[in-house]
């Protein structure tokens, strides 16, 4: 004879189900592992999708930011997770990281400081595992006119190449560009091939009349600013 351990979420008071309490009450009075649950939708034959989600996030110390990093892979490494499920938490998170990069940037329109370009840099690669050089184009009014991807590299490295941003920045009529890039491992200390590419972009910079105002490295919790460390 089976002995059930748990009660399946479909047997619970409708009140108590994440997503008739989602509908009756609203999204933010749900806890994170009772969204989660409502991704997952049904768990296995011996643990719950609140069981699992809570082992999930348990495993994460409870970390949302550490969730949104994991892959596929790593998802279905959780039992009752298959490639389905795992697809619908990446997707769903990933909306809310480009949520979180869109209000980001309706926010800070004016480059002002070196605080607005870790603003709407941050999200774009601060979790990432690999490095990104990235630049900030922006006109007379310090307005960010576009950003764009120049690079993308490995762990410790990515190569830029300076025809690229003045191309890049002449499109778009620029009058000034903001370097940026990530450093996964978490130090904030320039290297010299930092300081050297920095210092090369600003003199061609000057032959063009479009200035390099500043290079920002963006981490995950941190920035470092070129200019305000008068390292530009």
């Amino acid at each position: 004879m089976k002995v059930v351990s748990y009660i399946p979420i479909r047997n619970w008071a409708t009140a108590d189900k994440p997503r008739e309490k989602l509908i009756e009450k609203g999204k933010t009075i749900l806890s994170d592992t009772e969204l989660l649950t409502i991704l997952i939708g049904s768990g296995s034959p011996r643990e719950s999708a609140l069981d699992l989600s809570k082992k999930i996030l348990g495993s994460l110390d409870n970390n949302l930011n550490a969730l949104g990093k994991l892959s596929i892979k790593q998802l279905m490494s959780f039992k009752g997770i298959g490639e389905a499920k795992a697809v619908t938490i990446v997707a769903a998170l990933e909306l809310g990281k480009r949520r979180k990069i869109e209000s980001n940037h309706d926010n800070v329109e004016f480059i002002l400081s070196s605080k607005a370009v870790f603003t709407i840099m941050n999200p774009i690669i601060g979790e990432l595992e690999h490095e990104e050089f990235w630049i900030l184009l922006l006109n007379n009014s310090n307005k960010v006119v576009c950003k764009y991807q120049i690079s993308k590299g490995g762990l410790v490295a990515t190569v830029v190449d300076p025809r690229l941003i003045f191309k890049t920045a002449l499109e778009y009529n620029a009058t000034g560009v903001i370097l940026c890039h990530n450093h996964p491992s978490g130090s904030l200390k320039p290297s010299e091939s930092d300081r050297n590419i920095t210092s090369k972009l600003k003199e061609a910079g000057d032959c063009l009349d479009i200035k390099i105002l500043d290079h920002v490295i963006i981490t995950e919790n941190d920035y470092l600013s070129f200019l305000d460390e008068g390292l530009l």
